[in-house]
């Protein structure tokens, strides 16, 4: 059982809420949140199935450009990212760039990456005799590819990505180092503003964006679940 100290510090704590309109705020910087990392997965799913395509060319120079490609998106921070291209790139080259386009940037190329890699293993997955039997049946490459490759790929590919979207979503929390007014900058500005008459705000605070991430990852935890459900039958 709690004691009756620690109960009221809770209650305490969640009452920064009826403060205002601090919950709509949250609300209004997790709407931000969304909305960066859902331009950048749009983006990174188009971009992302040409550099897969690209990515299974035979040509050996193509090959390595987009493996080096990959492996620096791979390696690079995501924050050292955003750093680079806000704070370093544009202001070199004397381009105005806002937090929000910066982060939608970053997210874009490494999305781009990471999808093309998805796309990749999915396009070498389908099996070889699948090309065969396009070929037998009179089909032009163009035709298996387009007829008979990539809805397979497809196939295997929507439940893979969605669990790429919710890393995407998740990584964005750290577009509030290039001053992009979100949901944790927004949590922040509320527990210091009632630093002094609510110590304990930070708990409820950082809690409810707890649960905003957690809802909504765990909405496309749910709908990807429902795909391979639906893709068994």
């Amino acid at each position: 059982m709690l004691s009756s100290d620690v109960i009221n510090s809770i209650s305490t704590a969640f009452s920064v809420f009826a403060m205002g309109n601090n919950f709509v705020r949250l609300l209004g910087g997790l709407w931000v949140t969304i909305w960066i990392a859902l331009v950048s997965v749009a983006f990174s799913i188009v971009l992302g199935f040409g550099f897969g395509i690209l990515m299974t060319f035979k040509n050996r120079a193509v090959k390595i450009i987009c493996r080096i490609y990959l492996e620096i998106m791979r390696i690079m921070p995501q924050m050292v990212l955003l750093f680079v291209m806000y704070y370093g790139l544009t202001r070199s080259m004397g381009i105005s760039l806002s937090g929000e386009t910066a982060s939608i940037l970053v997210f874009t190329l490494w999305g781009t990456a990471e999808m093309g890699d998805l796309v990749r293993g999915s396009l070498e997955s389908v099996p070889k005799h699948q090309y065969e039997s396009g070929k037998a049946v009179g089909l032009t490459d163009r035709q298996i590819f387009m007829y008979i490759i990539i809805p397979q790929t497809l196939q295997s590919l929507i439940p893979l990505s969605m669990n790429l979207i919710t890393r995407m979503i998740k990584t964005t929390s750290l577009v509030v180092f290039v001053g992009v007014i979100e949901v944790v900058k927004i949590g922040q500005q509320i527990v210091e503003s009632n630093r002094l008459t609510i110590p304990t705000a930070s708990i409820a605070v950082y809690f409810v964006i707890f649960m905003m991430y957690f809802f909504v990852c765990w909405l496309l935890s749910l709908a990807a679940r429902y795909i391979e459900k639906r893709q068994k039958r």
